[in-house]
């Protein structure tokens, strides 16, 4: 109750954007329900919730995880595959989980990628120096503008679904946040060449006022050089 206060008060000398955000996050469920249970975000649950959805971690499968900050995603893959099976990466810091490596850099740089594969050839036992799960939370600083927002995002899925093809193993799963429009249906299309399936998923635990979904895809056909 006395935190509660505090918050309030708080509230009140903060911009009326900061306000309301602070007063969703005091109400909001999955917010409350990360702090008792002791898990790093509220985002933790949307992976859960696509986990008991498709069945997609398993023992010892290697999971590398675009976005991971604060590391709710990593927490939640690492507990099912097992240590050292999680590779994460983030331009923000992230504080240390065990079995988890974590990478501090920008995806979006150019020797990104190449790096995210080096690393995955160090994983014991990872001859192949790919992976079974590619899983991407990230979101573009928003700009104010819908358009230029949603092409940012956009660059991100795509980014990320261009790493997927060259590093995920036969039958392998990519993850995707996405806020549906236009574009995000001609991904979906781009996915279908390469997955057995592709699925929209809006996990309960996402805000039912925002445009936010996720791009499910498994069965990964197509391994590329």
């Amino acid at each position: 109750m006395v935190k509660t206060v505090q918050n309030l008060k708080k509230a009140k000398k903060l911009k009326l954007s900061s306000q309301k955000w602070l007063l969703r996050q005091m109400n909001d469920e999955f917010s409350n329900k990360a702090k008792a249970e002791g898990l790093r975000s509220r985002a933790a649950y949307k992976i859960i919730e696509i986990d008991q959805k498709f069945k997609i971690f398993k023992k010892n499968k290697i999971v590398v995880d675009l976005g991971s900050a604060p590391g709710g995603w990593s927490e939640y893959a690492v507990k099912k595959t097992g240590e050292n099976n999680v590779l994460a990466i983030d331009i923000l810091e992230m504080d240390n989980i065990n079995g988890v490596h974590f990478l501090q850099m920008d995806f979006m740089q150019d020797n990104a990628k190449q790096d995210i594969i080096n690393n995955l050839s160090k994983i014991p036992y990872n001859k192949s120096s790919k992976c079974d799960v590619v899983m991407s939370d990230m979101a573009a600083n928003t700009m104010g503008d819908k358009r230029t927002d949603h092409i940012r995002i956009i660059n991100l899925v795509e980014d990320s679904l261009t790493l997927a093809t060259k590093i995920l193993k036969k039958n392998g799963c990519f993850i995707a946040k996405i806020f549906q429009g236009g574009s995000s249906d001609e991904i979906f299309k781009n996915l279908k060449t390469n997955f057995n399936n592709v699925k929209y998923f809006k996990p309960r635990s996402s805000r039912k006022d925002s445009s936010e979904t996720y791009l499910v895809a498994t069965g990964f056909e197509v391994e590329r050089s």
